[in-house]
């Protein structure tokens, strides 16, 4: 077999798949969301107190009765929804439990877990009626918002941040004193489907976009970072004064953020008085902004990040589309690496590998959740998928990994979870896998091969150039499965609803063999067999014995198309296509079967075949 895999790895280079030279909606709407906050954080106890305007736009075809708002805090409560799942799954996250396996939020005192109350709210000055249950709060309209109306709300909020368990909180392992994501009220999105108010039990998110002006007041100490563009640098200095320029020193114990952020459907920020602070300009693109704390053992690690981040955002801007911000910041905090407007929050003490990792994967985030913005509760593997396929290559480039096949791990674990019983449909909702384990191979494995495979069907320059249509075409416009699927269809002219289909709404497997070669004359006859229930186009490579090579090509009949011939230095054929419901397919080479060493389905192995042991043929010696 030695021989036979070198010939895979040489036809997978030769592909050309790391060169990456690479539908409109009819009746589209969205709504949209306008912020106005000031929130005052007592970094003593950690408990918080704002006020929120909120300017709600209602482009929806139907008037509005009533609304929901997030309160993602009050899941760090004992007896939340997140807490009873966390007690209950298999396999519950480690960050979460305890050595002994149980939940971290079940022993939360009082004053450590978290909570969001509202505790006022009007609609256009009058009083509403609305009730908080768990993480979603309920409001009864006091009036209807009409379709193309708008209303105003303003609220009065407080809030306690818990201490460190998912995502957001305070005083993390690593020291961080505040890692603030999810901890406004959020109005829910409302879309084609209706409302999208999942409680929240640790998963993804779903978000209306708009403009958010926010004050954050809080001890002068802390230096702050996150969504949002600063309005009063010479006030606040910290880092993003004008350089060598002279802060205005401000009275008091406390400063107050002003931070302004466009077109965005999230809102995060990080604070800890031990912050370092660097910037990085990308030429041609934004501003970056390092923010980490000053841990002797980390900082040359992060100072090593940066020229890897600007060369991260540039990789990505060629193979995707234009970054649409002018900054983008990389912040110490969390409790691992999570997506945020403008910006990120990642656990810092990493060795350099995995640190520049986990940035290239949660910077293009900022492309496939920030900018597209699938509502991941439902579709996950297009936000997590695609940007593991994309900063896969990434990493590939920027970190000299020369990797034949990047996404190798990907197909591993996809086939992992195929054959292991425990596989539920991509379209399973996030919170309803029966295991974390399920949900994580499902969401970035099986979402990333879905790409790579992809290429496989179109060729890797339609691939790539159906990223970047897509990208263009549905920016800022919640796309669905079936956007990206028409993208690639317009792209390669091929029908490709077959393979959204089984890829997404099944777990059927794809397994295809050769049956049977022999001599026929002086010809030899190959039988192949479709085993698994998914449909595939098959691509056959022929080593001969004086290694001389050739490639026969069956296209699958559903797809209407052919793919063009991603090995250009060898001979193809293309046979006559392939009916999905004939279980064997036969087709003739015009050379003797003496004169074959080795016959191989699949040499780019791009196709997710869960047994490739019937895919080689080799004469006997």
């Amino acid at each position: 077999m030695k021989n036979i895999n070198f010939v895979i790895t040489l036809l997978f280079f030769q592909v050309g798949l790391l060169s990456l030279t690479a539908q409109n909606q009819t009746n589209y709407w969205q709504q949209h969301v306008d912020y106005t906050m000031e929130v005052a954080m007592d970094v003593e106890n950690y408990q918080y107190s704002g006020t929120q305007k909120l300017v709600y736009t209602n482009n929806s075809p139907e008037s509005l009765n009533r609304v929901f708002y997030h309160l993602y805090f009050n899941a760090f409560q004992p007896g939340s929804e997140m807490d009873i799942r966390l007690q209950h799954i298999a396999d519950p996250d480690d960050r979460m439990t305890t050595t002994e396996k149980a939940s971290r939020i079940a022993s939360l005192t009082e004053s450590e877990m978290g909570y969001l109350h509202v505790t006022a709210l009007t609609q256009d000055g009058a009083k509403v009626t609305f009730n908080e249950e768990g993480t979603v709060l309920v409001v009864d309209l006091a009036k209807p918002i009409p379709s193309g109306g708008k209303t105003t709300f303003e609220m009065s909020f407080n809030g306690q941040v818990p201490l460190q368990i998912r995502r957001s909180g305070r005083n993390s392992s690593e020291g961080v004193a505040l890692s603030m994501s999810q901890w406004y009220p959020k109005l829910a999105e409302y879309d084609f489907e209706g409302w999208h108010a999942d409680p929240y039990i640790a998963r993804e998110f779903h978000g209306v976009w708009g403009d958010f002006d926010v004050k954050l007041t809080l001890d002068k100490t802390y230096t702050v970072g996150g969504t949002g563009y600063l309005q009063n640098p010479q006030e606040i200095g910290h880092g993003y004064e004008v350089p060598g320029s002279k802060v205005k020193k401000q009275k008091g114990k406390t400063l107050t953020w002003h931070f302004k952020a466009p077109m965005v459907h999230d809102f995060m920020w990080a604070a800890d008085p031990e912050y370092l602070h660097d910037t990085l300009q990308v030429e041609n693109g934004p501003m970056l902004h390092f923010l980490y704390k000053n841990n002797p053992s980390i900082i040359e690690n992060w100072k090593k990040l940066q020229p890897k981040t600007a060369a991260a955002m540039q990789f990505f801007n060629k193979n995707v589309g234009p970054y649409p911000y002018e900054q983008y910041s990389v912040i110490h905090g969390g409790d691992g690496g999570m997506e945020y407007a403008m910006s990120t929050l990642i656990t810092g003490e990493r060795k350099f590998g995995s640190l520049v990792g986990v940035m290239a994967h949660e910077m293009a985030h900022s492309w496939f959740q920030h900018v597209l913005a699938t509502n991941e509760a439902k579709h996950e593997w297009m936000d997590e998928g695609f940007t593991s396929f994309i900063s896969n290559l990434c990493m590939n480039e920027i970190m000299d990994q020369n990797k034949d096949n990047p996404f190798l791990n990907s197909y591993k674990g996809y086939f992992n979870l195929a054959l292991s019983g425990k596989e539920q449909p991509q379209t399973t909702h996030a919170d309803r896998y029966a295991l974390n384990y399920a949900y994580g191979i499902s969401a970035y494995s099986k979402g990333s091969v879905f790409l790579a495979q992809l290429g496989y069907l179109i060729g890797q320059d339609k691939l790539m150039e159906t990223l970047r249509k897509y990208y263009a075409d549905f920016k800022f416009k919640h796309p669905v499965p079936n956007d990206i699927k028409r993208t690639a269809e317009k792209v390669s002219g091929m029908e490709l609803d077959w393979y959204l289909t089984d890829w997404t709404q099944t777990t059927n497997t794809i397994d295809y063999g050769i049956k049977e070669v022999v001599a026929d004359a002086e010809t030899t006859k190959i039988t192949l067999e479709r085993i698994g229930l998914m449909p595939m186009p098959q691509d056959v490579l022929v080593v001969y014995n004086d290694d001389t090579q050739e490639t026969f090509y069956a296209p699958l009949r559903m797809m209407r198309g052919e793919k063009e011939n991603p090995y250009g230095q060898i001979k193809r054929t293309v046979l006559p296509d392939w009916p999905w419901a004939y279980p064997t397919y036969e087709f003739k080479i015009n050379k003797p079967l003496s004169s074959i060493k080795a016959i191989v389905l699949d040499p780019s192995q791009l196709m997710a075949d869960v047994n490739k042991e019937n895919n080689v043929w080799q004469a006997q010696e």
